[in-house]
């Protein structure tokens, strides 16, 4: 009877590990792997197709999570402003669709066009690209520049300091990053909590 209360408490301590391993992911200056994940027109989408990046503004996000939701203009404008400028928006959704119906491929396909996104719209189909990147949240934002030695984590956190209303926003975390990129200077905040809804797995 010990010995079996034993193994299942081995078992336990493994799985609650492993957990927190699983979001362990990516640390400024890391080099953040590609990816090649469906868009909502079915094609396959990977950082390697945008040939003239200078760099990137990833968000996991979502349809279902109130705090996604708040943020889906601001992310569109994020896009509009510095797409044309090398560092273009790939927005994608994280969330196990069995949890989240509502965040399956058509649902996604159906948000995008109402809300007019300019950006692709990606499932994480396998869910196993946000724990590379170590997303928690939705929107969970990482911003990477293009280098040589390939696609390095700049910036990690939140889109802003204020999710409810864009308006009384006094800090733009991502904007001021990739500033600060594009004008050769070191991001002045690399690191915020991203606030937003659990990622569901």
């Amino acid at each position: 009877m010990k010995n079996t209360l034993k193994l299942i408490a081995a078992g336990l301590i493994v799985l609650v590990l492993s957990s927190f391993t699983m979001f362990d992911g990516y640390k400024i200056g890391d080099v953040a792997e590609d990816f090649s994940l469906k868009n909502i027109d079915g094609k396959m989408v990977s950082m390697a197709h945008f040939k003239d990046a200078k760099g990137f503004i990833i968000t996991f996000t979502c349809n279902t999570c109130p705090y996604a939701v708040m943020y889906e203009d601001r992310i569109n404008a994020l896009n509009k402003k510095y797409a044309p400028l090398g560092y273009p928006v790939i927005a994608i959704m994280p969330n196990n669709i069995v949890i989240k119906p509502g965040d399956a491929l058509p649902e996604m396909k159906k948000r995008a066009q109402e809300k007019g996104f300019t950006f692709p719209y990606l499932i994480d189909e396998n869910q196993d690209v946000f724990p590379k990147y170590g997303a928690t949240k939705t929107p969970h934002m990482f911003v990477l520049e293009k280098t040589d030695k390939g696609n390095v984590v700049r910036y990690i956190g939140a889109i802003d300091d204020n999710y409810k209303d864009a308006s009384a926003v006094t800090t733009k975390y991502v904007e001021n990053a990739v500033d600060a990129l594009l004008e050769g200077h070191e991001v002045p905040e690399k690191e915020t909590k991203a606030i937003g809804c659990t990622i569901k797995v």
